[in-house]
């Protein structure tokens, strides 16, 4: 397995493989990896000739005050799950590889960055879209694989792809759960005991929603919203921050609940901000 640290030798890395013929799929990660990420891997090595995992902690991604720096490392667990899979190369860039001194361009991804969780992490999508950009051009990949937990960054990514004509094809892959339901995280990590056996109704909620949507009793949006709220606030741990029903392709707000729909809900438990979402077809 490759361990590469510059952008010039996964450029000539990739250029190998494909200049051989093989198909490149991609998981970018955060580190700290759990089976939501191995998961991804999976399908990859299942769908590609070649799979490359990388491995960067995004500085631009991350707003003040917010845990760039506490956010979970695992260097030496993260390469023992990927050396247990056909994965032929890791990509290990630092901060000054990716941002040399001097870095100034970045990407802009309109009013779909704004919404959702954009609405309370202003210039977030732009950080995610910029480092996406920016790893696209150094491992070509022909597929890159997503969780569908963060739904509203893979929308954005399918939107940053098509418009500035990225050949690489964006895989959407169910959310992993954790065996009480808690969608897996590495932030889930930050949990204090209490706390955890809190958040498990992030998920319960979902389901509520969800049941109440399928049951074609409930056709009015505000109030779906209304009862997850109330839902939420039973636990005096949980702090909403949205709950919104949206199309899950362009995560416009739904006017009516037939079709498919995604409900997506965003929630503070303690100091932890955790997001999670189901996709509905109502027909």
């Amino acid at each position: 397995m490759h361990v590469i640290k510059t952008v010039k030798a996964m450029q000539a890395l990739s250029r190998t493989f494909r200049s051989s013929g093989r198909t490149i799929g991609f998981v970018p990660t955060m580190g700290s990896l759990h089976e939501g990420h191995m998961s991804l891997l999976r399908r990859s090595t299942e769908e590609n000739d070649v799979t490359i995992v990388s491995i960067f902690i995004n500085p631009t991604q991350f707003g003040p005050g917010e845990d760039f720096n506490r956010y979970p490392k695992d260097h030496k667990g993260d390469m023992e799950k990927i050396s247990t899979l056909p994965v032929e190369a890791v990509f290990l860039p630092d901060v000054s590889e990716m941002y040399p001194k001097g870095f100034s361009t970045f990407i802009y991804v309109g009013g779909i960055g704004n919404i959702l969780c954009g609405a309370s992490r202003p210039d977030h999508f732009n950080g995610v879209a910029t480092i996406v950009t920016k790893l696209f051009n150094s491992v070509a990949p022909d597929r890159a694989y997503f969780g569908q937990k963060d739904l509203q960054q893979a929308v954005v990514i399918k939107k940053l792809v098509q418009e500035l004509n990225f050949d690489t094809e964006i895989v959407l892959c169910p959310i992993v759960r954790e065996s009480d339901g808690l969608a897996m995280s590495s932030r889930n990590s930050y949990l204090s005991d209490e706390e955890r056996k809190s958040a498990i109704i992030l998920n319960k909620a979902l389901q509520y929603g969800k049941a109440l949507i399928m049951s074609g009793k409930e056709g009015d949006i505000s109030s779906v919203k209304g009862k997850i709220a109330a839902f939420l606030a039973s636990d005096p741990l949980v702090r909403i921050d949205y709950i919104e029903l949206v199309h899950p392709e362009s995560l416009e707000q739904v006017d009516t609940i037939n079709g498919t729909v995604a409900i997506c809900l965003a929630v503070n438990i303690g100091k932890t901000r955790l997001i999670d979402n189901t996709i509905i077809n109502n027909g």
